[in-house]
C-alpha cells in the first residue's frame, strides 16, 4: 500500500515534466519561446547581411573625452568603426543607443555578434 502511494505521489510531482510537456526532461533541441531579438525597431535590429568594409580607417589624432549619446545616435544602422579606451578597435553596427550605453553588432572578423558597451569606454568612433 505504501509503495503504491509513493508511486502515485511521485507521478503527481514529476508526471507533468516527463515527456517534454514543459521541456525540462523532453528531447534535446531548441528551447521553447521566440528567438532572441535585439532592441531596436522591428525588422531593423538584426545583424547586417554583409561584412563591414575591408579596410581599417585611420585612427583619429585626438580622442574624445566622452562620447555623447546624441553624437553616436547618428551612426545607428550604419557601419561604424570604434576605438575603445583600452586600445581595442573594431567594426560595429549600432542598433540601440541609450543614455549611457550603445548596443548592436560587433564584427569578429568572421561574423557579427550582439554586443553592448558603456559609452565611457569608447574613445572615438567614425560612421560610414
Amino acid at each position: 500500500m505504501t509503495e503504491d502511494f509513493d508511486q502515485q505521489r511521485q507521478f503527481q510531482i514529476w508526471g507533468p515534466f516527463v515527456g517534454g510537456v514543459t521541456g525540462l526532461f523532453g528531447p534535446p533541441g531548441r528551447p521553447p519561446g521566440p528567438p532572441f531579438t535585439p532592441p531596436g525597431p522591428p525588422g531593423l535590429g538584426g545583424p547586417p547581411t554583409a561584412p563591414p568594409p575591408a579596410y581599417t580607417p585611420a585612427a583619429p589624432e585626438i580622442g574624445l573625452f566622452a562620447v555623447d549619446p546624441g553624437a553616436i545616435r547618428g551612426c545607428l544602422f550604419r557601419f561604424t568603426y570604434v576605438w575603445l579606451t583600452n586600445r581595442q578597435q573594431f567594426w560595429f553596427y549600432p542598433v540601440f543607443v541609450g543614455r549611457t550605453s550603445v548596443s548592436g553588432w560587433r564584427w569578429t572578423g568572421f561574423n557579427w555578434v550582439y554586443f553592448g558597451i558603456d559609452l565611457r569606454r569608447i574613445s572615438s568612433f567614425q560612421c560610414f
